[in-house]
């Protein structure tokens, strides 16, 4: 009698899936071993890498003292390398530049709107003759305009790089509107007469407050103020001043000279004011806003 010969059955292994889980636990492991590798800062070839460039450029060191950035390689050179860099950045810069500059003698800015080139620095511009000129523009405005400047309804601003007229608009326009009498075209004419001997562009900008206007004609103040440094500019063309010389802006309530919560700082705000810049300049150049205030220069 044969015997059957009984199959083993195969037995699952139920511990399969710990083979690829610790292969993937190994990789991780090492790619983040790699992204740390990666991440760490060498902080001396940093600041060597940093004075280099600055050296390289001339440009004058803000501080004698590199920031530091975690601990100093003790024994690494570091701190020899960026001590000799430091030094020859000294040394090959003129002693001026590593001076700081006094506050009087920086070139003033106004509080508000400025001329793009740099919060506090000259624009590259402005010459010792265009000062010279712009002297003889403001001479000539004020002896001009000598009643109005009396009673304070013309203001004259002397900067290094530009002059500034402001015009009360009340003497000007009337409430809502971008007419001219003939008594304010008379004010107009005599500042274009004294304006055009020279050949500064002028920039004309209209300024108003913030009391809202909706018309058929001036669906707002920028329209207002932009109609009203137009019509300035009309008769400042008529009176001799070459139309190229010339440009509006219109900024509305939005460049308010004084807080507009009284009716005086309102009246200060409804202005005109032009703007008379260096001979090689063009009458719309860029304004942006002044970081720092200053006072103007003295006549």
């Amino acid at each position: 009698m044969s015997r059957r010969r009984r199959k083993h059955e195969d037995h699952t292994n139920h511990e399969a899936w710990a083979i690829p889980y610790g292969d993937l636990m190994t990789l991780l492991l090492a790619f983040f071993v790699v992204m740390y590798a990666i991440s760490s800062l060498n902080e001396g070839k940093y600041r060597i890498l940093s004075d280099s460039l600055v050296a390289a450029f001339r440009g004058t060191p803000r501080t004698l003292e590199p920031v530091q950035v975690g601990e100093k390689q003790v024994g690494s050179g570091a701190d020899l390398k960026v001590s000799l860099v430091e030094q020859g950045t000294l040394e090959g810069q003129p002693r001026q530049l590593l001076e700081a500059v006094p506050i009087e003698n920086a070139h003033p800015l106004r509080n508000g709107p400025r001329r793009a080139g740099g919060a506090g620095q000259p624009l590259p511009g402005t010459t010792a003759a265009d000062e010279a000129m712009l002297r003889k523009v403001a001479d000539e405005v004020e002896q001009a305009m000598q009643d109005l400047v009396e009673r304070k309804q013309v203001l004259v601003r002397r900067y290094v790089d530009r002059v500034e007229v402001e015009i009360r608009t009340d003497i000007l326009f009337q409430s809502a509107s971008a007419d001219l009498s003939p008594h304010a075209q008379a004010i107009i004419g005599r500042l274009a007469v004294a304006l055009a001997r020279f050949a500064n562009p002028v920039r004309v900008e209209g300024h108003t407050d913030n009391v809202p206007i909706h018309t058929r004609a001036y669906p707002s103040n920028w329209e207002l103020s932009a109609a009203r440094a137009a019509t300035v500019v009309h008769i400042m063309s008529e009176r001799g001043i070459e139309p190229a010389r010339l440009a509006v802006l219109g900024y509305g309530e939005f460049r308010p000279a004084k807080p507009n919560d009284s009716a005086e700082g309102r009246n200060m705000n409804r202005r005109v004011l032009l703007v008379v810049t260096g001979v090689g300049e063009a009458p719309e150049v860029a304004v942006a806003p002044a970081a720092i205030v200053a006072q103007p220069v003295s006549p």
